[in-house]
């Protein structure tokens, strides 16, 4: 008998990095005059929105120990 287990691992950049490297890409190249601000808009927006979800979780673990 052979004993084989197989691991999958999902890793890689993701729709955000991907998203962030292309535009980053247009404004070096000149395609796009935007702000360096939203050009990295989706990497901020991201941050922004994991850390609303923190948040929502502490202040409802906050509540659950009252």
């Amino acid at each position: 008998m052979s004993n084989s287990s197989s691991s999958s691992s999902s890793g890689g950049i993701g729709f955000c990095g991907l998203l962030t490297v292309l535009f980053v890409g247009l404004k070096l190249t000149n395609v796009i005059a935007w702000s360096w601000l939203w050009v990295l808009s989706p990497i901020w927006i991201s941050l922004a929105i994991a850390g609303l979800f923190l948040a929502a979780a502490f202040v409802l673990y906050l509540l659950a120990g009252r």
